[in-house]
């Protein structure tokens, strides 16, 4: 037999309802006949309206009433994306349970429209409740019998099933996690699997229609067993070597004798004799390194069961509250009541750690209306570096109205700025269907309270209600530069001629944004008026989206620069950046300035947005045209005495702004790094842009740790220069400060788990890991030196990327 364990549930023992969420439906429609007409209804250009009804069948008669889906209009596909809870728990269900599902549509006149139905057994052959995304099957003009055995079923049969429904079946086990990601492979494989369904749909001619649905999962596999029943009956046994399984019901419980020791074990009655209790030598040590573990890390029994027994000692600790917290069973409402008592009484924590306290980790209202209380004592400077985190922390929250929304709300009743960054964070998450009306709530709050509670004279001279318009008009801007670029796309000819196209229509038919009526608030930078577009001084980027770059007059009589970028979800780059201004933060608090540069960045929609324009040039175009980047740094900084042509100030610049993206890109796996996506500034500054790949990912194959090409390292002297050394000073310097702020770092990212942002929805809990990896933790400060150090050595020597970067170079040339 396999030594590897077989965890499971016993359906009997699972008291919850049964829940699957109805997604989409895929296929075309069939053209239906107008009522009164043998014409076609696609003449008349008929928009089917459609909804989907459920029905749960036990043992072939229906068990409860159906439910209904909203009505959904906008396809094709039409996806609904609802989640469905019947009153039924899963206890109830037998063996032969079934869900029915049948499709109508609306639109057809007054009587409905019957599109097809079809039903899927709950529990499959090896009695095991099916998880996961299932593909249905309809049966055109057939309502979902669920009789048993039933004539729609969604399950396309075996002799039927060809090449596409085996990947469906591959896919539906790698979203499962049954089979193991390959981040490079898995790109390959799902764009063969794509070509494969559009050959297979032109093919067969698309005439099938299949209903998506997905059913939830579970930490273990659940198993059919009867409620009252001790065992399962095994099959009878054959005569032939076949290996007979037998559940055994008890696996997965809580052992009795232990859940009783454990109980007698942190009494409350005990509350006394631990008051007075003191840790020993070695149980002080085994305290101590429980503190220094990162947030992610999970306790084991006996650490839990360490803090809670020396809980009263700690209370002096602050850094022993989350820890603390996380030892509570808070399902029992005595000892919930306790760590509320001394949770009160301990010592006040840290911002940081009242991040942790938000994380979905922590359910309780008190406990996070108390890292709320913690919150309310930074100002608004620091609070702005979290409030991409703070806005996505709303999902964990318990209700709609929570203390954490209302604290946001009246934060920015004082600060516009504030203000008009949390509506754009707000705004953005509307598009999610699971928590839009969680984040609508907080819009919805913040636009009551800027209206009602600011009088003339709160922020400068404008009263609420101008300073809310002021942010609308915001969105209003947004729209027209969306309606802008795909009047420019549609231009057919060469980047020129799109650039006269969007010089005529701002001087043309919208010339109202040459000068605006009133001025807006940048949504960039809110703190500057923009009155106007000057088009003359406005462009467009040669790139396949054609983003705009777009020169905005301001109130003071000066400009700034903007580029608008339509149909690219620049979401992941906002929140590199925001973690770049961080951590250039978190340096300058201890007095290192690396000359880094966190150009703004703000989405205003799930696949639009804005990003500060900084004037510079790419690596890649520095050396074609100066061979070097001293050659070009000496062009704006000569000095005959200064090193190698340049001046001092400039050479020292280069040196900082490169040892602190070297640190930077590395902590966060910044992947896809060529010369294209690294620029300089005139004054010696290097940065990095284009952030489409982070946490490890990278589309080339054998990434260095860190990106330092060789031009980098030659602008410095060479690998024995004394410049080159004092780079990898700054490195490590900079790279010990970074790793003192590795829990607020993480914290931050843990909040983000729940965001749509590629790489951390893709596996939220591996890419936290990953990004914890990065900071060493196991180390000292003297060998996190010698480690980076290493590191450094490592990434000059890799050679490979050069033959890659030679071939990007020939791809860019060529585009």
């Amino acid at each position: 037999m396999s030594g590897s364990e077989f965890r499971f549930f016993l359906s009997c023992d699972i008291n919850l309802p049964v829940t699957f969420r109805i997604d989409k439906l895929e296929g075309n429609l069939p053209p239906s006949k107008s009522p009164n007409s043998d014409v076609d209804s696609t003449t008349d250009e008929r928009r089917a309206e459609l909804y989907a009804e459920c029905a749960l069948y036990i043992d072939g008669a229906p068990f409860g009433l159906p439910t209904r889906t909203r009505l959904e209009s906008a396809g094709p596909s039409y996806c609904w994306n609802e989640l469905i809870t019947f009153s039924t728990k899963y206890r109830d269900l037998t063996g032969h349970s079934q869900l029915a599902f049948t499709v109508w549509d609306v639109s057809c006149g007054k009587d409905e429209g019957l599109v097809g139905g079809a039903t899927i057994l709950l529990f499959n052959s090896k009695r095991q409740l099916k998880t996961g995304k299932q593909k249905l099957r309809l049966w055109p003009g057939k309502v979902a019998d669920g009789s048993f055995t039933t004539t729609t079923p969604g399950k396309v049969p075996r002799h039927e099933r060809g090449e596409l429904e085996r990947l469906e079946k591959l896919m539906n086990k790698y979203e499962r996690g049954q089979i193991q990601h390959v981040d490079w492979l898995d790109r390959l494989a799902f764009k063969t699997i794509d070509k494969i369904k559009e050959r297979e749909n032109t093919r067969n001619g698309n005439s099938n229609l299949y209903l998506v649905v997905e059913f939830c999962g579970f930490e273990h596999r659940v198993v059919f067993q009867e409620s009252g029943a001790n065992f399962l009956l095994p099959s009878p046994i054959a005569s032939t070597n076949e290996i007979v399984i037998v559940w055994d019901p008890e696996v997965g419980k809580i052992n009795p004798s232990e859940h009783k020791q454990l109980k007698l074990a942190r009494s409350l009655t005990r509350g006394i004799i631990d008051r007075d209790l003191k840790p020993s030598s070695n149980e002080r040590k085994s305290i101590q390194r429980i503190l220094k573990y990162p947030p992610t890390r999970t306790l084991s029994g006996d650490e839990r069961q360490l803090l809670w027994k020396f809980r009263f000692s700690l209370m002096s600790e602050k850094r022993a509250l989350t820890k603390f917290l996380r030892c509570v069973e808070w399902s029992d409402v005595q000892e919930a009541k306790q760590a509320l008592e001394l949770m009160g009484r301990w010592e006040m924590i840290d911002v940081s750690d009242a991040l942790e306290l938000l994380s979905p980790l922590f359910e309780s209202e008190e406990v996070r209306a108390y890292a709320v209380s913690v919150l309310e004592r930074a100002d608004d400077e620091e609070l702005q570096c979290y409030l991409l985190q703070l806005v996505q922390a709303l999902r964990f929250e318990r209700s709609d109205k929570s203390r954490l929304s209302l604290f946001l709300v009246q934060r920015s009743l004082r600060n516009i700025e504030f203000a008009s960054f949390l509506r754009w964070y707000v705004a953005v998450e509307l598009h999610d269907p699971s928590y839009a009306k969680r984040f609508y709530s907080t819009y919805e709050i913040l636009e009551e309270n800027m209206i009602k509670q600011l009088p003339p004279g709160v922020n400068g001279d404008e009263d609420g209600f101008k300073l809310w318009q002021s942010l609308v008009r915001q969105t209003e801007l947004t729209a027209q530069l969306c309606s802008i670029t795909r009047d420019v796309r549609n231009v057919r000819g060469n980047t020129q001629k799109k650039i006269e196209k969007l010089r005529q229509l701002l001087s043309g038919l919208l010339s109202e944004l040459t000068y605006f009526e009133e001025p807006i608030r940048s949504p960039v930078a809110p703190g500057v008026l923009i009155t106007g577009i000057v088009p003359l001084e406005s462009s467009i980027f040669k790139s396949a989206l054609h983003p705009l770059r777009l020169t905005f007059r301001t109130a003071n009589g000066g400009s700034c620069k903007i580029i608008f970028k339509k149909g690219d979800d620049i979401r992941q780059d906002q929140l590199v950046v925001q973690m770049v201004s961080l951590m250039d933060r978190l340096l300058k608090l201890e007095n290192l300035d690396l000359y880094l540069t966190p150009y703004k960045v703000l989405a205003t929609g799930q696949d639009e947005g804005m990003l500060e324009f900084i004037p510079s040039r790419s690596l890649a175009q520095i050396l074609s045209e100066h061979r070097s980047i001293i050659s070009y740094l000496q062009k704006f900084h000569p000095d005959e005495h200064g090193p190698f042509g340049v001046t001092a100030t400039c050479l020292e610049t280069f040196i900082k702004s490169c040892a602190g993206y070297s640190v930077i890109t590395y902590i966060l796996g910044i992947g896809d790094r060529h010369l294209d996506n690294l620029l300089l500034r005139d004054d010696g500054r290097l940065f990095h842009v284009d952030f489409g790949f982070i946490l490890g990912r990278d589309p080339k194959p054998f990434p260095p740790p860190m990106k330092l090409c060789k031009e980098m390292v030659e602008a410095m002297g060479g690998a024995e220069s004394q410049y080159y050394t004092r780079f990898k000073s700054y490195c490590c310097e900079a790279y010990n400060i970074l790793r003192k702020s590795s829990n607020l770092i993480l914290n931050l990212f843990h909040l983000m788990a729940g965001s749509n942002i590629p790489d951390i929805a893709s596996d939220p809990e591996k890419g936290i890991l990953k990004l914890q990896e990065k900071f060493r933790l196991d180390l000292d400060d003297e060998a996190s030196i010698h480690f980076f150090q290493d590191l450094i050595n490592e990434s000059v020597s890799a050679l490979f990327p050069q033959m890659v970067e030679t071939i990007h170079r020939w791809a860019q040339y060529w585009r």
